[in-house]
């Protein structure tokens, strides 16, 4: 009779799942730390930073298809321009989203206009027909979606919540790119 020694092995192995019980008691302390608690440990800090950051990349990105919205003109203009205005309303939900994630963090939103453009990652724009406003909206929303993709991948398990909506905000860059990658041909 055979003994299979490798699944003993695993068995011994195992270890159980269990939750972390100081982490729990210092949760009860601090309550003006609101949803907050000890286990972000270092990153909070971190975490609101590149929050601010996308804050100020989205906010541009409004004033960018603001822009564009109203100054669009050409025989495509209406339609293109009724979407860039789309794509800013989604732009300043992004932002509202952000926004109250690094409040509930417990960090303030940096909505300063002269600090906006230092921190954003992509560029205002201030062209003036048509393919060349469809251009900079799709290098900006490939940006963002660069830079999605890299917050997403730093804050890994540190933060859930966070990366989760930075998921969810992702995914909409990602439509909006595809879309305006359609528009160039028109």
């Amino acid at each position: 009779m055979k003994v299979d020694v490798s699944s003993s092995s695993k068995a011994a192995q195992h270890k159980h799942l269990v939750l972390d019980q100081g982490g729990l008691d210092a949760a009860r302390n601090s309550l003006d730390e609101g949803a907050v608690t000890p286990s972000y440990g270092p990153w909070r800090d971190d975490v609101v930073k590149l929050l601010n950051d996308a804050l100020a990349t989205e906010l541009v990105c409004v004033l960018r298809y603001k822009r564009h919205y109203f100054t669009a003109n050409g025989v495509d203009s209406p339609a293109i321009a009724d979407e860039f205005l789309v794509h800013a309303n989604a732009e300043s939900a992004h932002a509202d989203r952000i926004a109250e994630r690094i409040v509930q963090l417990g960090g303030e939103p940096d909505f300063a206009p002269s600090h906006l453009l230092d921190r954003s990652h992509a560029a205002y724009d201030e062209s003036t027909d048509l393919q060349s406003m469809v251009r900079a909206n799709l290098v900006a929303e490939r940006i963002a979606v660069e830079a999605y993709r890299q917050m997403i991948t730093l804050i890994g398990d540190k933060d859930p919540t966070t990366r989760r909506m930075l998921e969810d905000i992702l995914s909409e860059e990602e439509e909006h790119a595809d879309e305006l990658k359609d528009w160039l041909g028109h």
